[in-house]
C-alpha cells in the first residue's frame, strides 16, 4: 500500500530523515518506536505532504505522492492525526468533525460515517454542541481520531495518540485503534508507549537520529533484548 524509498527531509541546514526507506502493507498496523526528536513526526508529516522531500519516493497504492499537496493525499486516502491533537476549540466536537469531511460531497455517506464515529467514540456523540477547547484530552483525542476517520481514509497516521493521557485513557485508545483496523483501515503509528504499540502491532520500525536501525515483526521486537532495554524499560 505504501513504499517510502530512501527518504532525505532537511529543516534548513540540518538532515532530519536520512534514507529513511519503509513499507506498509493493507491492513497492517505498523508502528514506528524512537525516541524524542529520532524523527517520526517529520516522517509523518512527509507522507502527509505537509514537509517535501529533498530526495527519495514514496508510493501510494502504486503511485508517486512524492511533494504532494496535503489535500490531494487527504483526497488520495491518507489521512494524519497529528501529535497534540490540534482540534479547533473554538468550534464544537459536531464542526470539527465536519470540517474531515471537507472534500467528500456525498452527502448521505458524511451521514453514515457521523454514526460511525459516534459509534466508535459514544463521548463525543454525549459532547456533540460542545466547544472542542474545552473537552478533556482524552476526549480531544477521540475527536482528532473521529475528525480524520470522516475523512474515509485507507492509511490513517497517528502520531503519539497515547501522549498526556491517563493509562486507563490510553487502553480505550489502543482498543479503539484496534477495532479502527479490523474495520479495514491500515494505520501507520508513531508512538513513545512502546509496549502499548507494539502489542497492537503486525510490523515495527526503530528509527533513531533519522534513520531506520531495526525492523522487523511486532513480536520479534518484543523479544529482543536490546529492543527491551532501549525502549520498552528493560521489561
Amino acid at each position: 500500500m505504501l513504499k517510502v524509498n530512501e527518504i532525505d527531509v532537511f529543516y534548513g541546514n540540518i538532515q532530519a530523515l536520512k534514507g529513511v526507506s519503509l513499507e506498509v502493507n493493507e491492513g497492517e498496523i505498523v508502528t514506528l518506536i524512537g525516541a524524542n526528536g529520532a524523527g517520526k513526526s517529520t516522517l509523518l508529516k512527509t507522507l502527509s505532504g505537509l514537509i517535501k522531500p529533498k530526495s527519495g519516493s514514496i508510493e501510494y497504492l502504486g503511485s508517486s505522492i512524492s511533494g504532494k499537496q496535503a489535500q490531494s493525499i487527504v483526497k488520495a486516502g491518507i489521512s494524519h492525526v497529528p501529535e497534540g491533537r490540534r482540534v479547533f476549540a473554538n468550534m464544537s466536537v459536531e464542526e470539527n468533525l465536519e470540517l474531515g469531511a471537507y472534500l467528500r460531497k456525498n452527502k448521505n455517506e458524511i451521514r453514515k460515517d457521523f454514526e460511525k464515529v459516534y459509534s466508535l467514540f459514544p463521548r463525543l456523540h454525549e459532547r456533540r454542541k460542545q466547544l472542542s477547547g474545552t473537552l478533556s484530552g482524552g476526549e480531544q483525542q477521540m475527536l482528532a481520531m473521529g475528525r480524520a476517520i470522516m475523512a474515509k481514509p485507507k492509511l490513517l497516521l497517528l502520531d503519539e495518540p497515547s501522549m498526556g493521557l491517563a493509562p486507563l485513557i490510553v487502553k480505550t485508545i489502543f482498543q479503539i485503534i484496534e477495532e479502527i483496523n479490523r474495520d479495514g483501515t491500515t494505520i501507520l503509528l508513531v508512538e513513545q508507549n512502546a509496549n502499548m504499540a507494539l502489542s497492537v502491532a503486525n510490523r515495527a520500525y526503530v528509527i533513531e537520529t533519522g534513520s531506520v536501525v531495526v525492523s522487523g515483526s511486532a513480536a520479534e521486537l518484543q523479544a529482543s533484548e536490546e529492543i527491551k532495554k532501549a525502549y520498552l524499560g528493560g521489561l
